[in-house]
């Protein structure tokens, strides 16, 4: 029988660390041995009453000698603090902002704040597992993507590396739940006694931005150009990417099609749906799933894309478990199949 790995959470009561912790409790190869929490000494029950059976309290001091992991579910500009003190001491997989982007520059620009171990930015490797599998596998530092790069990279790499479609004018329209915002989100903002609201925000000044531009580049030799326009819904979970592009000369829908399908074929989490299979919200929430459906065009160059995911275990906390995985050599799909 293999020796279980101990495993600490730091910011375990938020939306995402609460995922990690029902995730990572089933897994047959963890102990969580440390619990961080803005709630100190308050047993985990009484934040949430799913974890009834989970005893341990969290605490504020952590050893990091103690533990052979660290899940880090900060917010950006926390994580880092974190990191510069346990940095070679612990193994990390941080699912904040803080390490996703490459350059300095691109940081400070995207999220208007200083960050206090720079040069660490490039010790961390980005961690999509279905594009990075191999570097996942040798690093003691991942970076987990946004949720909502997670759910246009996936779709978009695998056709952008083989140049069948144009890395000009793709526009992208993503929709996401609200528990993307975090806890103290308003949801006034969604909600009233009366009716349900949706709207956008940050178009084309997303953060997320600098992230899918970044590994966009990695995939393309040539300059990605493309829209990026959020919603929030008022589904507590879930996440739609939809993905309007421009096909390469003598590439068609059936080339797309083919592509994409072995994309998914390699990849466990991967599903590409068919015409006759309904892609929506409740096809993701709640697994590790991204669901990639494509539609034709009324114009014949062009194609359109949808992918979904849930914005907290694909687009975090599960995509934390599988890199997870990946690094210790553990089945891919350990604890995250629903």
């Amino acid at each position: 029988m293999q020796k279980k790995l101990n495993v600490a959470v730091l910011g375990s009561t938020g939306y995402v660390g609460l995922e990690l912790i029902k995730l990572l409790s089933k897994h047959p190869n963890v102990k969580i041995n440390f619990l961080g929490s803005e709630h100190p000494k308050q047993s985990l029950s009484k934040i949430n009453s799913k974890f009834y059976k989970i005893n341990l309290k969290s605490n504020q001091t952590f050893d990091p000698s103690k533990s052979d992991f660290v899940f880090l579910a900060l917010p950006h500009g926390v994580s880092q603090f974190y990191v510069k003190k346990f940095f070679d001491k612990i193994k990390i997989i941080d699912l904040s902002a803080d390490f996703r982007l490459d350059k300095l520059s691109t940081y400070k620009k995207s999220y208007e704040s200083k960050h206090i171990c720079s040069n660490l930015l490039k010790k961390f490797v980005y961690g999509l597992p279905e594009i990075n599998k191999n570097l996942i596998k040798k690093s003691n530092n991942i970076s987990v993507p946004g949720c909502y790069p997670t759910s246009i990279l996936l779709p978009l790499i695998p056709l952008l590396k083989k140049q069948l479609i144009k890395n000009q004018n793709i526009i992208i329209d993503s929709k996401s739940g609200y528990s993307g915002a975090g806890k103290k989100f308003d949801l006034k903002n969604i909600r009233t006694n009366n009716d349900y609201n949706f709207y956008n925000y940050n178009t084309n000044s997303h953060r997320h931005i600098s992230e899918i531009k970044q590994e966009l580049i990695k995939c393309c030799s040539k300059k990605i150009s493309f829209s990026f326009n959020p919603h929030i819904m008022p589904n507590f979970r879930g996440m739609m990417s939809t993905i309007y592009c421009d096909l390469n000369y003598n590439i068609d829908f059936e080339t797309i099609s083919k592509n994409l399908k072995q994309f998914s074929t390699k990849n466990y989490f991967i599903h590409f749906f068919d015409k006759n299979q309904r892609a929506d919200f409740f096809s993701v929430q709640n697994n590790n799933k991204c669901i990639i459906k494509i539609f034709k065009h009324a114009n014949d160059r062009k194609i359109i894309i949808v992918s979904l995911i849930d914005n907290l275990i694909k687009g975090a906390a599960g995509q934390a478990v599988q890199c997870f995985n990946l690094r210790n050599n553990f089945l891919e799909k350990l604890s995250l199949d629903s």
